[in-house]
């Protein structure tokens, strides 16, 4: 569909119809289509100053930008560094740590999406298609397991401990803590399949780094800004990360994105090494600061996590009623169904029927998976109850016409 309006959790369509966006321009629109208060912080900031280079010129949207975040972020991560996309942001928390420790290696999570720029698409393994046609890529990156226990076809606990193991034997065998600078994860493996991690893990993580004298990097870039039902991805699991990595969410579909660190640890980094013309843009600090405001004001961290629940539960009634959907997972607004053949192998054929079904009844989704096999659902976090049942509705339909040959 080709979108002319938003309008919160809607987009209108150029074919005149009205469709229900459970995509959220892939998590950025947080606060819905244009917010009344967002875009009017970003008509007002347009009006006074589009644009001061931050290396250059303060400005105030970013003075109170930066004030705003330390009201939210973990309190020790008080040093904050702006740039536009999800990807600088994740290679400017690579350069940090590189820096920062003078160590060359970065350990990544199977299955773990940070963009698609060099370095960034050198340290995905969600798919082949994110990393293929433009090698060679960067050296220096070293893959670990992730506790996917449906992948696995074990207990989440059986899936934590394995991972776990073999990330020691990883250190032992091939990049060996002198050589480690940090290891990078999501709280909720995004283009991989919505995957949660869980407090073993990440608690895991968080040692092994301690005892080693590496960092850990949080890719909170989808599961930050009230995603997951918390402010921060990371406060399910009682731990806070070296680095943490911002971006979609932020400013509610203006480009912007960050990392935060200790004012130690950020004070490590070459003078001059980072940088950028557009990061901290005057207009879109602006519009997180609007954005994190109404995050607040409207208690959306808290509406994210009951609204979550409440999708959750229809998604496997959904499921429990067809075979077809093997798994149900996620977190929050952040939650996706895995499409199986009958012998539990990855169906990207049913997933793709039932994503196009979709769209015949009314609702945008997503696809993610290595296969592409899972239907993401990411709404803004400004979703009731009215459209939560909606989409529902939409998506037993779909389903039912997807599994059937239905669809078209």
């Amino acid at each position: 569909m080709v979108a002319v309006r938003g309008e919160g959790v809607h987009l209108d369509g150029e074919d005149g119809r009205r469709y229900l966006d459970f995509t959220a321009g892939i998590g950025v629109t947080s606060t819905g289509h244009c917010h009344p208060r967002v875009v009017a912080a970003a008509q007002e900031q347009v009006a006074t100053l589009v644009h001061g280079q931050y290396t250059t010129v303060m400005h105030p949207p970013l003075r109170r930008l930066v004030d705003k975040l330390g009201e939210v972020l973990p309190q020790n991560l008080d040093s904050l560094f702006f740039t536009n996309s999800g990807s600088e942001a994740v290679e400017a928390a690579l350069r940090l740590a590189r820096q920062a420790t003078g160590r060359p290696n970065v350990l990544v999570c199977h299955g773990g999406f940070h963009g698609r720029t060099v370095a960034a698409a050198s340290m995905t393994t969600s798919g082949t298609r994110f990393r293929s046609g433009f090698s060679p890529l960067m050296s220096g990156v070293v893959v670990t397991p992730f506790p996917t226990a449906f992948r696995y076809g074990w207990d989440e606990e059986t899936a934590t401990r394995f991972a776990l193991k073999e990330l020691d034997y990883t250190l032992q065998t091939i990049s060996p803590p002198a050589d480690t600078a940090a290891v990078i994860v999501e709280p909720v493996l995004g283009e991989g399949g919505y995957v949660p991690a869980n407090r073993a893990f990440v608690q895991g993580l968080r040692e092994r780094a301690d005892r080693h004298g590496f960092l850990l990097i949080m890719d909170e870039v989808q599961t930050g800004v009230g995603r997951t039902g918390r402010f921060w991805g990371h406060e399910h699991f009682g731990v806070t990360p070296d680095i943490l990595v911002t971006a979609k969410g932020l400013a509610s579909g203006f480009p912007l994105s960050g990392i935060a660190a200790p004012e130690e640890l950020m004070r490590k980094a070459w003078a001059g090494s980072q940088g950028g013309t557009y990061g901290a843009n005057a207009v879109a600090c602006a519009a997180a600061c609007a954005t994190l405001d109404v995050v607040r004001d409207e208690k959306l961290v808290e509406n994210a996590e009951a609204m979550g629940a409440r999708l959750r539960h229809g998604l496997e009634a959904v499921a429990s009623r067809n075979p077809a959907v093997g798994d149900v997972r996620g977190m929050g607004l952040m939650l996706a169904s895995e499409f199986v053949t009958a012998d539990g192998e990855p169906d990207p054929e049913t997933a793709a029927r039932v994503q196009r079904a979709a769209v015949d009844e009314g609702l945008l989704l997503l696809l993610c998976g290595a296969w592409n096999q899972v239907v993401r659902m990411i709404p803004a976090l400004v979703i009731d109850e009215t459209a939560v049942d909606e989409g529902l509705r939409a998506w037993a339909a779909a389903v039912e016409a997807g599994t059937s040959g239905a669809a078209r």
